[in-house]
């Protein structure tokens, strides 16, 4: 067993990968074998990912506040306080805070056996991510 009593610094989100402010805090990271890595995202109202893929899949837990998500080629749907997403290994997909509304969740994935967790496509545009406005 091993308790982490420190953890990184909270870091913004890379624009690169985002749209409007998205801050990080990296809960979990352990050591190999694992490949586990668990964030707390804070959105601003509006904020969200760009277009993006996970090779293992990701869940999704929101913590507070209420927000949005998309899958390529589903409708974007809302998304609040207690839900759970499970997010299919290499489905194309964005997430983020609603237009009016600060959104957290927790993200879990699992890193590929080269470390990475994520690959990043396009950015989302607000008249995409909140088209009923």
């Amino acid at each position: 067993m091993h308790i982490t009593r420190t953890h990184p610094d909270t870091r913004q989100g890379p624009a690169e990968n985002f749209t409007g402010p998205v801050w990080l805090d990296e809960l979990a990271a352990p050591e190999l074998p694992s490949r586990l890595r668990l964030f707390n995202v804070h959105f601003a109202p509006g904020a969200h990912t760009a277009w993006h893929t996970h090779p293992h899949g990701q869940v999704l837990h929101v913590l507070d506040g209420e927000g949005r998500v998309q899958r390529e080629g589903g409708p974007v749907e809302v998304i609040r306080a207690g839900d759970t997403v499970w997010i299919e290994p290499d489905e194309w997909h964005w997430h983020g805070a609603g237009p009016r509304s600060f959104m957290t969740h927790l993200a879990a994935v699992e890193a590929a056996a080269d470390g990475t967790t994520a690959c990043w496509g396009a950015h989302v545009g607000d008249d995409e991510a909140y088209p009923a406005l």
